[in-house]
């Protein structure tokens, strides 16, 4: 039964990524590439690439909706052919039958996240990548605004306990992927002495391990918290830590980045103290997680509804799979957004469409079997 049950539920499933997989990297990226290939120049040869490379993300994507249309398509054609009354009257409950599909459906939670993880990020950044050189663009290929590194030292107080305390921040207006400008340093490193460092720009010395500042004022405040001294220079050198540039190189956006990465920017984000990015980073990292196991709640979603005793045809289940599909995604933009607005955690703004969904699925095969 099993294997019967399989033999119906692949050829769809393939059927439906290979679908739904081509209807959204045409909608996204073709257009978009013919008219660079077109207005910009861009080779051809480029465009495949860039098309392939990006082909992945919308893999991952059609995994969840295969899964649901193979599912509602194989068991209710099984339905409407009262192959399901043959079984359950040779005494196969209608839980052992939705057993398979449920299982499938890990197999392909397992796939989606194996793309989602470590294949789609690293596709989609290459194929930015690629465009952007293609292109010869003289636009860098980041621009960061704000960015915010502290840094922290432990201290231990005369009573035993430890404290954290700042020891240096390093502020920068903008970062052109070239040149930190806007630049504020607050130096506390060195005992009995603390400097503010302001200038125009700066930039990593990476031969001489140091910093070059531009047109700035030093100005060094004796412990008693009154000035000292005021320098000022149109390019002086600082021993400071080349991290607020790495930080900033490593920016990528959402869809670039693995779990791992995004744990990493998140960390970053807390630094800087951003509330809104934090919150929207925290969505995207729950939704990274829970996206594989839409597929699950799709195959037991889709399972459910197609035992229903009901005569359809393969364009009814399509048209079903369409609007629970759309259904679900609205929900999880919805959630999403009161996630990033705190409204609800991250954890409920990505996982309560997957209980809802799950909740749904459970109740309708409880109908099913009562029947």
């Amino acid at each position: 039964m099993d294997r019967y049950l399989a033999s119906e539920l692949l050829p769809t499933f393939l059927f439906g990524v290979g679908a739904f997989s081509s209807i959204g990297v045409t909608i996204d990226a073709v257009f978009e590439l013919v008219r660079k290939v077109v207005e910009s120049g861009l080779p051809i040869s480029i465009a495949v690439q860039v098309f392939l490379l990006k082909l992945p993300n919308f893999i991952v994507l059609a995994f969840p909706m295969s899964t649901l249309l193979a599912t509602l398509m194989a068991y209710s054609r099984l339905s409407s052919e009262s192959e399901l009354i043959a079984l359950r009257g040779c005494g196969v409950s209608v839980y052992r039958m939705v057993l398979t599909a449920v299982m499938l459906s890990f197999v392909v939670t397992g796939m989606t996240f194996l793309f989602n993880e470590q294949i789609a990020p690293a596709a989609n950044y290459q194929a930015t990548l690629t465009l952007q050189q293609a292109l010869k663009s003289d636009k860098p290929t980041f621009k960061q605004q704000n960015i915010f590194y502290p840094e922290y030292k432990e201290i231990q107080q005369p009573d035993g306990s430890k404290s954290r305390i700042l020891t240096r921040l390093f502020y920068a207006d903008q970062f052109d992927g070239q040149r930190m400008k806007g630049l504020t340093v607050i130096d506390r490193s060195t005992e009995g002495l603390n400097q503010i460092v302001v200038a125009e720009s700066g930039q990593w010395n990476g031969s001489q391990g140091v910093w070059d500042f531009y047109n700035g004022t030093i100005y060094l405040v004796a412990p008693d918290r009154s000035y000292r001294n005021i320098l000022r220079f149109e390019q002086q050198q600082l021993r400071l830590p080349r991290t607020p540039l790495s930080l900033a190189e490593k920016s990528r956006d959402y869809g670039e980045m693995n779990i791992a990465e995004a744990l990493e920017q998140l960390t970053i984000e807390r630094l800087g103290g951003d509330r809104q990015k934090i919150r929207k980073l925290e969505v995207r990292i729950q939704q990274k997680i829970a996206l594989p196991f839409v597929c699950v709640v799709f195959g037991l979603v889709g399972a459910a509804m197609g035992t229903v005793p009901q005569r359809t045809g393969r364009g009814t289940s399509f048209g079903i799979s369409v609007i629970v599909i759309f259904s679900y995604y609205l929900l999880s933009f919805m959630t999403g957004a009161l996630g990033q607005a705190g409204i609800v955690s991250p954890f409920m703004g990505a996982w309560l469409p997957n209980f809802m969904g799950l909740v749904i699925g459970i109740f309708l095969l409880v109908r099913v079997a009562q029947r």
